[in-house]
């Protein structure tokens, strides 16, 4: 995966993340995009995150990994 410093995801636009408004989840390729559907899923599954955002956060992801 490559990497994304600080300085590269405080420069993303809002839209190249899975919760923009939390600026949360991003994926700006799509091994990011992969590694945010896991990371949502384990999150899911721990129940620190909403099975509504975890759907958002795949629906994204499936678009950037072309699904």
């Amino acid at each position: 995966m490559a990497e994304l410093t600080t300085k590269k995801r405080n420069n993303e636009p809002k839209s190249d993340f899975g919760l923009p408004e939390e600026r949360k989840y991003p994926m700006p390729d799509k091994s990011h995009a992969s590694n945010a559907k896991a990371r949502a899923a384990q999150q899911e599954k721990k129940g620190n995150l909403s099975a509504a955002d975890e759907k958002r956060i795949d629906r994204k992801a499936d678009r950037i990994l072309g699904k």
